[in-house]
C-alpha cells in the first residue's frame, strides 16, 4: 500500500549510514517506533515511526524488508528499508507477538497470542499460507531449528514447548520446561535447545532429537530473553527480575557470568560476528550492550519506550 513512514533522524546524516549494515533494530511499544542503531558506534542513527504498539522484529536476509508484529493492529507490519516506506500489513489474528524468519529467509513464523496459533507468511507473496494450531495458550516466540524443519513454540500459560513439525504443519509433541517458558535458542548444529522458564527460573536443556530435557540450570529472576552465540559455546539468557544476563557455556551447561544491565531485561539480539550483545530493556528505555569477549557491559543506549526487543541485519 505505499505508506510513507515518518523518519526522524537523531542526528544530520545520510540514508545510506543510517541503515549501513550491521543495524540494530529496536521495537519500542510504548512510543510506537523503531530505533535503528549502528551498531559500529552505539548510536541511534534513525527512529521510525510505525504507529500501533510494535513487538516482535526480524529482517530480511537480504537486508531489504523489516517485519513487525504490532499488537494493535493485529498484523504484520512489512517496511521496504531502502525506500521508506510501507509496502504491506499482513492480518495474522489477535495480538500478534514475536517473529521470526526461517533459515533460509522464505518463511515468517508469527506467534499470535489470543488465538493459540502460529500464522506461517511466505515472504515473496506475503500472503498467510498456514495458521498452526498450538497445545499451549498464549504463545510468544516461535523459533526455527537451524534445518529449518521443525518450530519451538513456547506459551506463556504452559510448562511445556510445542513442537512443530513445519512440513505436516501441525504439532507433533510437547516437552515440559517448567512453568511460562519463554525464550529459545538453538545450538547451530541443531542438536539442543536452550529454553527459559520465567516463573521457574531456569534454562531447560533438551535434547532435540530425543525431545526431551537432559538438564536444568538455575538462572536469574524471570529468566525471559535467550540468544546464542554463532559459534555454540555460549547462550546467553536475561532475567527480567533481577537486571542481569546470565551467560551459560555450553560445553558444561553451567553459568559461567552474570552481567548487570538495565531494568527489565527482555529480548535480546548478537552482532554476526558474536561481538555484541544487545539487550533490550523494557523499564529503562534503553538498549544495552555486552561485549562479550570480555563479558562486560560497554554501553547503554537511549531508545524509545518500552523497547521489547532486537534484531540485527
Amino acid at each position: 500500500m505505499n505508506r510513507p513512514i515518518a523518519i526522524a533522524f537523531t542526528a544530520a546524516c545520510a540514508c545510506a549510514s543510517a541503515f549501513a549494515a550491521p543495524s540494530a533494530y529496536v521495537p519500542n511499544e510504548g512510543s510506537a517506533t523503531i530505533s535503528v542503531v549502528d551498531t559500529a558506534s552505539d548510536r541511534v542513527s534513525a527512529t521510525l515511526k510505525v504507529g500501533g504498539k510494535p513487538r516482535g522484529i526480524a529482517v530480511s536476509i537480504d537486508g531489504a524488508r523489516l517485519f513487525v508484529s504490532d499488537q494493535k493492529a493485529n498484523a504484520v507490519v512489512v517496511h521496504d528499508l531502502a525506500k521508506g516506506t510501507e509496502i504491506a500489513r499482513v492480518a495474522v489474528g489477535d495480538s500478534p507477538e514475536a517473529v521470526y524468519l526461517s533459515p533460509d529467509g522464505r518463511w515468517l513464523a508469527v506467534a499470535v497470542e489470543e488465538n493459540d496459533l502460529v500464522a506461517l507468511i511466505d515472504t515473496a507473496t506475503l500472503a498467510v499460507t498456514r495458521r498452526i494450531k498450538m497445545k499451549g495458550k498464549n504463545p510468544e516466540h516461535s523459533v526455527w531449528s537451524p534445518d529449518g524443519k521443525w518450530l519451538y513454540v513456547s506459551a506463556e500459560n504452559a510448562d511445556s514447548v510445542d513442537v512443530v513439525d513445519v512440513a505436516a504443519g501441525e504439532v507433533v509433541a510437547s516437552i515440559v520446561v517448567g512453568e511460562r517458558p519463554r525464550g529459545i535458542a538453538f545450538t547451530p548444529d541443531g542438536k539442543r535447545a536452550y529454553v527459559a522458564a520465567e516463573n521457574a527460573n531456569q534454562i531447560a536443556v533438551i535434547d532435540v532429537g530425543r525431545r526431551e530435557v537432559i538438564t536444568q540450570i538455575k538462572a536469574g529472576l524471570r529468566s525471559n530473553g535467550v540468544t546464542m552465540n554463532p559459534d555454540g559455546k555460549s547462550v546467553y539468557v536475561s532475567s527480567g527480575g533481577d537486571a542481569s544476563v546470565q551467560v551459560v557455556d555450553t560445553a558444561t551447561n553451567t553459568i559461567v557470568e552474570r552481567i548487570g544491565v538495565g531494568k527489565r531485561p527482555w529480548n535480546m539480539a548478537i552482532t554476526p560476528d558474536g561481538s555484541k550483545l544487545y539487550v533490550a530493556c523494557g523499564r529503562s528505555n534503553q538498549l544495552a550492550v555486552i561485549d562479550t569477549k570480555s563479558r562486560k557491559k560497554t554501553a547503554d543506549v537511549e531508545v524509545g519506550e518500552l523497547p521489547w526487543g532486537v534484531a540485527i541485519r
